[in-house]
């Protein structure tokens, strides 16, 4: 038996929702089933703000654009995420400050943070990992307290909360991804949220190509211009489209997902125990919406052992980031070394991921933790 690291959850409401799309002639951004998919986000994000991006790396884009980034302004991001989150500060002329991480949640280290920050922060962005987030409240008053914007990399936690409230909308501004590997999957495509109503007019304007267009469609100008320099952020209305069928069924998807997180954690249990492994730890104040499984192993040389034994008895494993201030980019222009952020360096070569997703089979689940078992024997 095969078993795919992932596999999308598209069904055929999936199918018709692409179709209606096509059938209705217009597909271009903010159409019918943009308005309708973004009433429905901020409904259950409970935001008043929310413009649909083409990625998370856009909405990422943006928020930084509306940030008026000047040189020499900085942006705190754990070493520990993916190129979007620093991509995005440089390119909107920022300088990116990296932290290190906890090893508990593997989310970044507030007192990290905390020592990282000078005259020149702008921004710190928290990422969300596994659907489960930093000590956002913590976070928060210490940003707020200075200054400081808390924009959320919130690419992994559609549908998890932190203290009862969604993840991506405790921040300042908020950024979701959909992508084909997330829990709410539209092959590409994003979220940008926030609660303040000065940044969503910039915002609107930025992802409008820089001219008033939004507030032309509502009749507040009798014409639109370039008013701000922008870009194009808008998806088509298909995106749009697949955001409306997979909200339908984003409950099932994250208890199928719970489910087999649930699984994972009792039968490994006994190999934690033994100091084999490191199970994923979950605060009782998150809800995660179990993105991702991973474990730790003893180290990075095991840890690759374990892809190569899972692939010689075809089921797909997976490492995840690469510590960022290590990468050829990282090294050069922000001069990391080996070293500066141990508790990075050393989950990233001792991380592996399991399969999750809504269709994997409890027979093919039964495979992945024999074969666990089987190499840590």
């Amino acid at each position: 038996m095969n078993i795919p690291f992932h596999i999308p959850f598209y069904d055929r409401t999936d199918e018709e929702a692409l179709a209606g799309a096509l059938r209705s002639g217009k597909i271009v951004g903010d159409g019918e089933q943009t308005r309708l998919a973004t009433a429905k986000l901020r409904s259950l994000l409970g935001v008043e703000h929310l413009l649909l991006t083409p990625s998370c790396t856009a909405a990422l884009e943006l928020a930084m654009l509306v940030l008026d980034l000047r040189d020499g302004d900085e942006v705190i991001v754990p070493s520990f995420t993916f190129v979007s989150t620093t991509n995005a500060v440089l390119r909107a002329g920022g300088r990116v400050v990296f932290a290190d991480i906890l090893p508990t949640t593997l989310t970044v280290d507030v007192d990290e943070v905390r020592k990282k920050i000078t005259p020149r922060t702008r921004a710190v962005i928290p990422v969300v990992y596994a659907g489960v987030a930093p000590e956002m409240d913590e976070l928060r008053s210490l940003a707020h307290d200075r200054g400081i914007v808390v924009v959320e990399d919130a690419a992994q936690a559609i549908g998890a909360e932190y203290r009862g409230r969604p993840l991506g909308t405790i921040g300042d501004i908020g950024c979701f991804s959909f992508h084909e590997t997330k829990n709410l999957s539209t092959g590409e495509g994003g979220a940008f949220v926030t609660t303040n109503a000065t940044i969503a007019r910039r915002a609107e304007i930025i992802r409008e190509k820089g001219t008033n267009r939004k507030q032309f469609m509502l009749g507040l100008v009798d014409k639109y211009t370039w008013v701000d320099v922008g870009s194009s952020y808008l998806p088509p209305d298909t995106m749009a489209a697949l955001v409306v069928s997979q909200l339908a069924k984003l409950g099932t998807i994250i208890q199928r997902r719970r489910e087999i997180h649930e699984r994972y954690m009792q039968e490994l249990d006994p190999l934690a125990k033994t100091g084999r492994l490191v199970l994923p730890i979950i605060p009782g104040h998150t809800r995660s919406n179990h993105h991702i499984f991973h474990v730790l192993l003893q180290d990075e040389q095991t840890r690759n052992a374990a892809i190569a034994h899972f692939r010689s008895r075809g089921i797909g494993t997976a490492f995840h980031y690469l510590p960022l201030h290590l990468s050829p980019m990282g090294q050069e222009l922000l001069a990391g070394r080996p070293g500066d952020f141990p508790v990075t360096e050393s989950v990233s070569g001792r991380l592996l991921r399991l399969p999750i997703y809504p269709t994997l089979t409890p027979e093919a689940q039964d495979q992945v933790i024999r074969t666990m078992k089987e190499f840590l024997a």
